[in-house]
């Protein structure tokens, strides 16, 4: 406990999923939490339920003016910011190269991509100015590898992300400003039911079942959870992580370590019977 005791934290996308669980966890272990998010009835009922040093922002992390808004006040009101997690998100077009939709996939970018970008952005000068400071993006499985998401645009803003927490590491790292990401894997949220098209709670419900559905997906037998993502975000903004930059920590039970054992074994008994007749 304490890990984050006198830290200053921003987490944008705060109000369900990985986000929500991040809030909880960060006030857990000390810290003062400003989250964000677009659902400000949600968002104050988070806050409420969490105690006076958990505070919510109204702001949507693809309009530069809102992140701007909600990384300068926070800094203005405590003082420092120490750890800033990069964490809003969102479905993304599905389909084929040819059928995707040009100006949702850019809508999309602007969100995966553009709200890690400006949080980074607006952060940086901050933490340069103070000599410290984390910066944790979300990225994902599907921006290492092709065929992890419904969606190519969401695998392409995800990788677009990676390189950029690289790029941003090797310039801020030099004033003592970490930049790192998580990639999740199969997490166990509501995310699988937004890319399919159902809009709040009712996208939140699936989660559940998409937990099932997922727990086979790996070598670790179950889906993931918010709190695997929330723990290893913790990590990174805790000082036991001082000395670790420009790193992308896969959090997937080991789906994309490789092709899956068992798998693999069946694959070798159905050639044995082919060879055999």
């Amino acid at each position: 406990m304490n890990r984050l005791q006198d830290k200053v934290t921003i987490i944008t996308g705060g109000t369900s999923g990985i986000g929500l669980r991040t809030v909880e966890i960060f006030a857990e272990e000390g810290a003062t939490v400003v989250f964000s998010g677009r659902r400000e009835a949600e968002g104050n009922a988070i806050a409420d339920r969490l105690g006076d040093k958990v505070s919510f922002v109204r702001a949507d992390a693809s309009v530069e003016a809102d992140m701007e808004a909600l990384i300068k006040g926070t800094a203005d009101k405590f003082g420092k910011l120490d750890c800033l997690f990069n964490n809003a998100g969102g479905p993304a077009p599905v389909g084929s190269i040819e059928t995707v939709d040009f100006e949702k996939s850019m809508t999309a970018m602007t969100l995966l991509f553009g709200g890690v970008l400006l949080g980074i952005k607006h952060a940086a000068p901050i933490m340069k100015k103070q000599g410290y400071g984390s910066i944790i993006n979300n990225g994902s499985i599907a921006g290492h590898l092709a065929g992890y998401s419904t969606s190519m645009v969401y695998s392409s803003a995800k990788a677009a992300v990676l390189q950029l927490t690289r790029s941003a590491a090797m310039e801020l790292g030099e004033s003592n400003v970490r930049v790192n990401s998580i990639s999740p894997g199969a997490i166990a949220t509501g995310i699988f039911g937004k890319a399919l098209g159902l809009k709040g709670q009712a996208a939140e419900d699936t989660a559940k079942i998409a937990g099932e559905v997922l727990s086979q997906a790996q070598p670790i037998r179950r889906a993931g959870l918010p709190d695997d993502i929330a723990k290893a975000a913790l990590f990174l903004a805790s000082d036991d992580s001082t000395f670790v930059n420009a790193a992308d920590i896969l959090v997937d039970g080991g789906m994309i370590g490789g092709r899956h054992w068992s798998a693999h074994q069946e694959s070798v008994r159905n050639l044995g019977k082919a060879f055999t007749g």
